[in-house]
């Protein structure tokens, strides 16, 4: 697994945005290991209550600040602050800042991206690519279920909803994202399918997340997504 950076175009601006919440311990590890083809990290602290934004800011991210608290307004907040700039992004590429992924992956998802015009990459959560416990019971049925139910409405050919994915800017801000919470990545990929964006997934690693999941690790959470992913699927089902 693992790209090499000096096989990129020259001219191609690569960003990153991580929302973060309550993620001291690991989020500097993640930015770490983000490879040097990046121009900026945004990390968007989800209203944490630990030292999150400082140990960001000390790593070397952009770290801007969401109160209101949703995985979604995080995303949102950072992308509104990359199209500001004098020079937009080519490609954001979103993971988590729990270092569950391995950052420095990256250029598996922005390769396809580049050198064979794809829109957007998903970086599937494959069996083969875990680590033992990485993904609960319920993660890995809410995957398969999701998955499922958008071969059988819309003929998609996704394996997963992970959150380490790439897609060029133009085509995002196309999509008007609008889920706040748990719904953005199944958002994301029924208005891929929508927008007819030529999309793929490659194989990434996954492995157990530092710290306590705050979705997956509490019943609340697991309903809320599971929740928000099924109204995503049936609402675009009814279109």
């Amino acid at each position: 697994m693992g790209g090499n950076p000096d096989e990129y175009q020259t001219g191609i601006m690569i960003d990153v945005i991580i929302p973060a919440f309550n993620e001291e311990n690991a989020i500097g590890k993640v930015i770490q290991d983000i490879p040097n083809v990046v121009r900026e990290i945004v990390v968007v602290d989800n209203n944490s209550t630990d030292s999150t934004f400082e140990t960001a800011r000390v790593a070397g991210a952009t770290v801007l600040k969401e109160a209101r608290k949703g995985y979604g307004y995080a995303c949102l907040k950072g992308i509104e602050h990359l199209i500001q700039k004098p020079q937009r992004p080519d490609i954001i590429v979103f993971l988590d800042g729990d270092y569950s992924d391995y950052p420095e992956e990256l250029p598996l998802l922005t390769e396809p991206i580049i050198k064979e015009k794809f829109d957007m990459v998903i970086g599937a959560r494959n069996a083969a690519y875990r680590t033992k416990g990485a993904m609960t019971p319920q993660q890995v049925f809410g995957n398969w279920l999701a998955c499922t139910l958008m071969r059988m409405f819309y003929n998609a050919h996704y394996t997963d909803l992970g959150p380490f994915r790439a897609i060029r800017t133009d085509r995002l801000l196309d999509m008007k994202m609008e889920d706040k919470t748990y719904g953005w990545t199944v958002e994301m990929q029924l208005k891929a399918l929508k927008h007819r964006l030529k999309y793929t997934e490659v194989p990434v690693r996954y492995r157990a997340r530092i710290g306590e999941s705050k979705v997956s690790g509490t019943v609340k959470g697991t309903i809320m997504a599971g929740y928000k992913i099924l109204g995503w699927i049936f609402k675009y089902s009814i279109q």
